[in-house]
């Protein structure tokens, strides 16, 4: 079996308009960094549209049916100040979550060792009803529950190294005790959610916070010491990563200091600890990052890990 990846032409059509962080060109850089020979034996599949009946496992079926009647069929509405939709969205958005639905019957069903989903617009700040900081549906999220609902997963643990809080995953998971979540985050920043005194109603959430110019020996501490032990006790069936790459050091809406080494590191772990409590499988999804050179090269050395397991 080989790495899976799940991308779709659609993602590239959410139209954020002329300045903004999370455009186009962030899908771009990551698919052309993963065009390189290196990653020839990669298991390329077009992910399917989301139906409301998988989002509506984490999303309202009345939320979700409003949000998607609401977008525009020309130029470009606000959701928020910070998350603009264009006639484009419907089918990226749709593609983004469908490609975490796709990741998870693959690597469930044994078609693929693990898998990477290369979508925009990330997920993880929608909370069940609200679509905010760039996110409109919580894709990581609505795998998450698809493999509940549908392929016998009891478990599911959620890693989230984007520099922001997902404060959307904590929102969906944290009442639920087969669901697990762990954020390491810069703080205080956007959302402003993601204290370490926020532990869900069942010790279910770990939010490992990083000051302002944190970076490698504090990022690796909280992995070590917070995250990796609580997510082997949690013992999940199944890991999912919120892989955000803007805690790298270049990228210019936070300021930490991780590096393309970071990442691989911390695949590398969560991998091996994947590998010990859960087969192996392993469903990473693309989040935040705005540099386009840290973008690129960060998520190749990403998914190069993932090869490697």
């Amino acid at each position: 079996m080989n790495t899976l990846l799940v991308t779709h032409p659609d993602c590239l059509e959410h139209d954020t308009g002329l300045g903004h962080p999370e455009c186009a060109d962030r899908l771009r850089w990551v698919l052309r960094a993963l065009e390189d020979e290196a990653f020839m034996f990669l298991d390329r599949r077009d992910a399917p549209e989301a139906t409301v009946e998988q989002l509506a496992r984490v999303h309202p079926r009345e939320h979700v049916e409003r949000l998607l009647a609401g977008l525009p069929t020309i130029g470009h509405g606000q959701i928020d100040a910070d998350t603009i939709v264009s006639p484009g969205t419907r089918g990226a958005i749709l593609r983004a979550a469908g490609a975490a639905v796709l990741a998870v019957e693959a690597v469930v069903g044994a078609q693929a060792r693990n898998a990477f989903c290369a979508v925009r617009p990330p997920g993880h700040h929608a909370e069940p009803g609200t679509a905010m900081g760039f996110c409109l549906f919580n894709n990581v999220a609505v795998g998450a529950r698809h493999a509940q609902a549908t392929l016998g997963v009891g478990r599911v643990a959620v890693i989230d190294f984007d520099v922001h809080h997902g404060n959307g995953t904590q929102a969906a998971f944290e009442d639920d005790p087969t669901l697990f979540y762990a954020s390491t985050h810069q703080w205080p920043l956007y959302p402003s959610t993601g204290a370490e005194s926020e532990t869900g109603r069942h010790h279910n959430v770990v939010n490992a916070t990083l000051p302002p110019r944190a970076g490698s020996p504090e990022f690796r501490a909280a992995m070590q010491t917070k995250v990796l032990p609580a997510m082997r006790a949690f013992a999940p069936d199944l890991i999912m990563i919120s892989a955000g790459f803007d805690a790298h050091r270049r990228d210019p809406l936070a300021q930490l200091n991780l590096t393309e080494d970071d990442f691989v590191w911390a695949t590398r772990r969560l991998c091996e600890l994947a590998a010990a409590v859960c087969g192996g499988r392993v469903v990473s999804v693309l989040e935040g990052g705005y540099d386009l050179q840290a973008l690129g090269s960060s998520a190749a050395a990403h998914v190069r890990e993932l090869m490697a397991h």
